[in-house]
């Protein structure tokens, strides 16, 4: 494991930037002074899928081939009972928002007008495609029907709760935006995985959903967004899902499923160049991207380094060679889940273990895998009056 947490790490990163600012000529006012011992970020807003959903599905309403994450084993770890995470613990931005000393986000659909740190509305099944693609292709069997639009709609009608109505300029829309971060979760894996075996395309599916992200991204910025994460695909070859479906011929460097790797990678290098127009058309915005893909293979080449002993298999599950069962899944009453968790980077198949999102959330807050780094966006924002 990593020597240094990702809670004490990125306490470390806001406590030297904000001693620069201390010992800046730039900054000689006690207010400024005031203002650099502030928090970084006072809210969060968060989207994405089910790598970063705290809780806007449950087993009624999420995807139909994993329809029990309201039942036990999940969130067996760290909370103890399951709180609609498709994890045993906590999710990569339940990670950002304790490095940042801010509450775990409560999930749009439930959160009760507790919303002063942040609302998360990611939902587990959202594709980056509007549900109506997926209706004309004869699709729609076993997908949710939100997108990544939904989400957008859903933060719209928060704004307006919140009195942002009208004039993106006027006081209430400013207090929404002012010190927020907004956190962009993986979003386009379901797109691929719902066409699977279908006439339809990986170009297709790649242009369509590049598009409509870049779309809801730039709708973000216009709206006033100026700090941004915008995680990219991780790399999806390495889930026991696709290790179960794909041919043993199809392997690739680390022993993951090459074809679909290589899915996720040509996605991200036109995320990324997306991105880098993103960037140039608002230049007053910090634009980070974090690297799920190099994250991912990085504790795939050297798992020991991170505490892993099991790469492949989920550790709640059933079934050979990887522990499972795309009809038998995790939350059933027969199906039993590993007794150390901490120790697979898999949890159900699809989702990944605690451990696993903190190793990730560490790599993106502290290391070398976000670009630019998280630390600049942090002093960047330090320099904002």
């Amino acid at each position: 494991m990593a020597n240094l947490s990702t809670h004490s790490s990125l306490q470390q990163i806001i406590i030297t930037v904000t001693t620069i600012f201390l010992l800046s000529p730039s900054l000689p006012s006690a207010s400024a002074v005031t203002e650099t011992n502030r928090r970084p970020f006072e809210k969060i807003y968060a989207f994405g899928d089910s790598f970063t959903d705290t809780g806007n599905t449950a087993s009624l309403t999420g995807p139909t081939g994993f329809v029990q994450v309201s039942n036990p084993p999940y969130g067996t770890t760290f909370f103890h009972h399951p709180t609609n995470r498709y994890s045993d613990g906590r999710l990569v931005i339940d990670f950002v928002a304790q490095a940042l000393s801010l509450p775990f986000l409560p999930p749009y659909r439930k959160s009760k007008g507790n919303t002063a740190s942040g609302v998360n509305f990611a939902v587990a099944g959202s594709t980056a495609i509007n549900h109506d693609f997926f209706v004309k292709n004869n699709l729609s069997l076993d997908i949710t029907p939100e997108s990544i639009q939904t989400q957008m709609i859903w933060f719209n009608k928060y704004l307006q709760s919140q009195g942002c109505k009208g004039s993106e300029s006027g006081p209430d829309c400013k207090e929404a935006f002012d010190d927020a971060l907004f956190w962009v979760g993986e979003i386009g894996v379901n797109d691929y995985a719902y066409t699977l075996g279908s006439s339809v395309s990986d170009e297709t599916i790649r242009k369509l959903a590049i598009n409509s992200f870049t779309e809801f991204l730039q709708s973000l910025l216009k709206k006033g967004a100026k700090y941004v994460v915008v995680q990219a695909l991780p790399a999806t070859g390495c889930l026991p899902l696709a290790m179960t479906l794909a041919p043993s011929d199809d392997r690739d460097d680390i022993g993951c499923v090459k074809s679909v790797n290589n899915q996720s990678y040509t996605h991200n290098l036109v995320l990324q160049a997306k991105l880098s127009d993103l960037r140039k058309q608002f230049p007053q915005a910090v634009i980070v991207y974090a690297d799920y893909w190099n994250a991912y293979r990085t504790v795939m080449k050297n798992p020991e380094k991170y505490g892993f002993k099991e790469s492949f298999k989920a550790c709640c599950g059933t079934g050979d060679p990887y522990n499972f069962d795309v009809f038998n899944t995790c939350g059933k009453p027969s199906v039993t889940a590993c007794s150390n968790p901490s120790e697979y980077i898999n949890w159900d198949g699809v989702h990944l273990t605690e451990a696993m999102y903190k190793a990730v959330a560490n790599m993106f807050l502290n290391g070398n895998l976000s670009n630019p780094p998280f630390k600049t966006l942090l002093e960047k924002k330090q320099q904002k009056p």
